[in-house]
């Protein structure tokens, strides 16, 4: 077997069209069942690795970390801007389209994107934040996509006051704290509003996942920016947490979205009474969920999923679950978001999710490339859960992560 092998096996199979299976979904669901999920060109750090596998012998290794890159999975819009943006999406719908497949696009450009820290960037005004929307919508134009709008554009809001009375910890000196919360609303407002004109694009807004916010807070979130007008909401995006937790997490919200907003007059807008992981429930002992269960049986009730917001789940990284640093140790920061060690793939993309308001799990998150530097708040720059190396930089490839990814993936790589 030539040394090329491995290069030409992840360029064929990302050029194959991969069919995710079907199951009932509600009628206004809008990724429609059935739907086949595009493969993007591999990442060439991943190419590369493969490569260096086969030529070392490792085939079956080879093959697996072959078989993740031509697995459907998002396509990742951080920058550009008017002509040459537009280019961009236009021919990553064409190569979707000679797949026969829907591209999953997500937007990341948002001014004080992750709180200028390890993803920083992003357009410097609410001007050029939708300009470069209206040149984003523009490559999409009549084809067919779904659109994850700013992950933890929700989840991380500059100078915010949650519902609770909370003031946000970002607090950038370059935002004004009199606007950048409501010019964050207003942009995610714009983003929905332009790209839900356009006639096969779906639109999902940052729901975060439910190890962050309580289900009030982000009901509450996700109002202001817009969900009403767009197809709903993504859970767990560049995250860890299992998929089990995530469907409860996503139906909760969804109806306390209801709630707060077509309940009775006395509940409009008291997002805040809404149940959640925290209370009744608690967040880590998984058996007393149902307790939060009970409660929305008790205020919502048997609500028709076409009255619901519906959601989809990033199923990437999380076969194995969230991390948890060792017992014992003392680390400012443990960063569990942040390249934890052995976790593994989880659910393939699919819009068989036995869930009625999820309308699929997708490959959101690149797997294998970097959450960050990660140093578990030690600064020194070295992931001491890592044996005190140096991770790659944010989107860069990992190599020793996507191994882990492969080794331990669940349901297992075949």
């Amino acid at each position: 077997m030539s040394l090329s092998f491995p290069v030409r096996l992840a360029a064929a199979a990302a050029a194959v069209a991969v069919t995710v299976a079907v199951s009932p979904a509600p009628a206004h669901a809008s990724i429609p069942d059935g739907t086949r999920f595009y493969t993007p060109r591999p990442d060439p750090g991943a190419v590369q690795q493969i490569a260096q596998l086969a030529h070392a012998g490792q085939w079956r290794l080879a093959h697996q970390i072959a078989t993740m890159v031509t697995t459907p999975q998002a396509v990742w819009v951080t920058g550009g801007s008017g002509r040459s943006l537009t280019k961009s999406i236009k021919k990553e719908t064409r190569r979707a389209a000679a797949q026969r497949a829907t591209p999953v696009f997500v937007a990341y450009n948002i001014p004080f994107r992750d709180c200028s820290q390890y993803s920083a960037g992003g357009a410097t005004s609410v001007a050029e934040y939708k300009a470069w929307i209206d040149a984003f919508a523009a490559g999409i134009g009549g084809s067919k996509a779904a659109v994850m709008v700013e992950p933890d554009g929700l989840g991380i809001i500059p100078w915010y006051t949650t519902i609770n009375g909370d003031k946000e910890w970002c607090q950038p000196a370059e935002a004004d704290p009199a606007t950048a919360a409501s010019d964050r609303f207003a942009m995610l407002n714009y983003a929905v509003d332009r790209l839900t004109r356009l006639p096969h694009t779906s639109v999902y807004l940052d729901g975060t996942h439910s190890a962050w916010l309580g289900t009030g807070d982000i009901a509450d979130r996700l109002v202001k920016a817009g969900v009403a007008k767009a197809d709903g909401f993504f859970l767990n995006v560049s995250n860890y947490e299992t998929t089990e937790r995530q469907l409860k997490f996503g139906n909760w919200i969804s109806k306390c979205i209801y709630y707060g907003t077509e309940g009775s007059a006395d509940n409009r807008g008291h997002f805040e009474r809404c149940a959640s992981q925290y209370y009744p429930a608690s967040p880590g002992d998984f058996s007393t969920w149902g307790l939060s269960d009970a409660w929305y049986d008790a205020n919502v009730g048997n609500v028709s999923p076409r009255r619901l917001a519906h959601f989809v789940v990033d199923t990437s990284r999380n076969g194995q679950g969230p991390w948890a640093a060792p017992a014992g140790v003392t680390w400012p920061d443990p960063q569990t978001w942040c390249n934890p060690p052995d976790r593994g793939l989880g659910l393939r993309p699919t819009t068989r999710t036995g869930d009625a308001l999820a309308d699929a799990f997708l490959w959101v998150k690149t797997p294998g490339q970097s959450d960050g530097q990660c140093d578990r708040g030690t600064g020194t720059g070295l992931d001491p859960a890592r044996g005190n190396t140096a991770d790659p930089a944010a989107g860069a490839w990992f190599p020793q992560q996507a191994i882990e990814l492969v080794q331990f993936a669940n349901p297992p790589l075949r």
